[in-house]
């Protein structure tokens, strides 16, 4: 190996020790964690995801393969698989973005301050997160991971006084359905996976790409629209090319979050007990304001919330105008699923997916 090359040769763009240490000063500390009602953490949602997995599969059909594993986990180690993944995810774009910071001055500088920015949305996500389903774990003997935070599911049902069980039970039905719909559809989880490196292969490293995107903010600001709206940072500093891909991806998310919210509420109407009042209660966790209502904006979280309600929508109008397992049909192929302006007309969507001969049937 040369000097020069060396030379070349830099650390990732972003310091991910410096974002692992701000991500758990944030997390904070949630008193219960430490209490006796932990200790039924484990033993709970160890039965009760399995459960749910049963219930998720004969409600939609969708059967996930091999087995299902839960892990009950506190903030910190929430902080550390998520770094751990985004790792995985990210590493051919901060490969990208290394050779071109690599004789830059200020790499070191940009290096913390990115880490910084990455450590503050995962410390802040940690202290809101119940469950996640993780499908960027690599192959694991023992099944695919369902995490819940066990810290944050206490606090709520702490303060208001949900039944633990019942709460817990809800709660795992809601990730096994996305564990059902990126493995239990056998094409979801490479599509999903293509379209996130579809959109960082156009990522260009840049440092110009950041000063134009600044100056098309101004511009909007001067026109009066907040250029935060649509997407956050992400959706600031996107080309054309880069919001075609995003589309895509919102459109998936959405279709993906609002039929996970239509499984866990029919499921738990069906299965939980006082299943109308943590919905009421998550609605309105959901629904930051001031600060935090800001900082939502400022990194996209809020269009994720708007995930949620379009998904739905669109997911229950598919059901009332077509029957509670016409959503399956987006389950055929990529290329049925709703795009960003069919989730706000599903009957259009209907119309596109839904073969000749149901339309000759139906008169």
């Amino acid at each position: 190996m040369t000097e020069a090359e060396v030379d070349v040769r830099a650390p990732d763009p972003v310091d991910w020790g410096t974002a692992r240490r701000v991500a758990r000063f944030v997390t904070g500390r949630e008193p219960l964690a430490d209490s006796y009602l932990a200790g039924s953490l484990t033993a709970d949602f160890d039965a009760l995801t399995v459960q749910a997995e049963a219930l998720v599969s004969d409600y939609t059909g969708l059967r996930a393969p091999g087995h299902v594993s839960a892990r009950v986990l506190d903030r910190r180690d929430w902080v550390d698989s998520n770094i751990a993944s985004m790792r995985r995810l990210l590493s051919p774009l901060m490969e990208r973005f290394a050779e071109r910071l690599a004789r830059n001055p200020l790499a070191p500088v940009s290096r913390h301050v990115a880490a910084g920015e990455l450590g503050l949305l995962l410390g802040y996500l940690s202290q809101r997160v119940l469950g996640q389903y993780d499908l960027l774990v690599p192959d694991d003997p023992r099944g695919d991971a369902v995490y819940y935070v066990g810290a944050n599911v206490l606090g709520l049902e702490k303060r208001f006084a949900f039944r633990p069980r019942d709460f817990r039970l809800w709660i795992a039905i809601h990730e096994v359905t996305h564990r059902a719909q990126f493995t239990g559809v056998p094409w979801m989880r490479e599509y999903f996976l293509s379209l996130v490196h579809e959109t960082l292969r156009l990522v260009d490293p840049d440092p110009s790409t950041f000063f134009r995107a600044v100056s098309q903010a101004v511009e909007e600001m001067r026109r009066g629209r907040n250029p935060l709206d649509e997407g956050g940072l992400v959706a600031l500093f996107a080309t054309p090319e880069q919001r075609g891909v995003l589309a895509k991806v919102q459109a998936l998310m959405s279709l993906l979050e609002g039929h996970g919210n239509v499984v866990m509420s029919e499921l738990g109407r069906r299965h939980v007990a006082g299943e109308e009042r943590m919905e009421r209660v998550l609605q309105q966790r959901r629904k930051a304001v001031g600060i935090a209502a800001q900082l939502q904006k400022l990194l996209g979280l809020e269009q994720k919330m708007r995930q949620y309600e379009v998904g739905e929508r669109f997911v229950r109008g598919v059901m009332d105008s077509a029957g509670a397992r016409s959503v399956d049909m987006a389950w055929v192929g990529p290329e049925n699923l709703p795009s960003i302006v069919e989730l706000d007309d599903p009957a259009a969507w209907l119309r596109r997916v839904t073969p000749a001969s149901a339309h000759r049937v139906g008169g």
